[in-house]
């Protein structure tokens, strides 16, 4: 079993920045991908972004490109998602989970049934 705790949410104004952390512990060495996943309220969980746990390919949805990076420490067992030039329709719980499959095609890491493990979330909340 794969444990998982995000935090660096809060509250900033539109074009700021936040640096997203999540911490895994347990069985993490059979984990193949992490990823970010958000959900305002209302709406299905949407995919953000994911890393490869060997490698370090990354793959992004269209929303966030150019403005969020996903990066990994093995060594620590963390994840982190840095945004910036963040808008108020980022506004959500943002989510880090874990996959425990592999997948050739990196765009399957996008799908929420690709992931066994997820966190808590933390609030991320964008003003004007």
């Amino acid at each position: 079993q794969v444990q998982l705790l995000e935090s660096g949410g809060g509250l900033v104004q539109a074009g700021g920045s936040l640096r997203l952390s999540c911490a895994a512990s347990g069985r993490t060495f059979s984990t193949y991908a992490m990823g970010w996943f958000r959900q305002a309220p209302g709406k299905e969980r949407e995919f953000v972004a994911a890393i490869r746990s060997s490698g370090g390919s990354t793959y992004y949805a269209d929303s966030v490109k150019g403005r969020f990076t996903i990066s990994g420490d093995n060594a620590k067992n963390s994840v982190y998602l840095q945004m910036n030039s963040l808008k108020p329709e980022d506004t959500a719980v943002y989510y880090c989970a874990a996959s425990r499959l592999y997948y050739s095609d990196y765009s399957d890491y996008k799908r929420v049934g690709a992931y066994a493990y997820w966190g808590q979330g933390t609030q991320v909340t964008v003003s004007s």
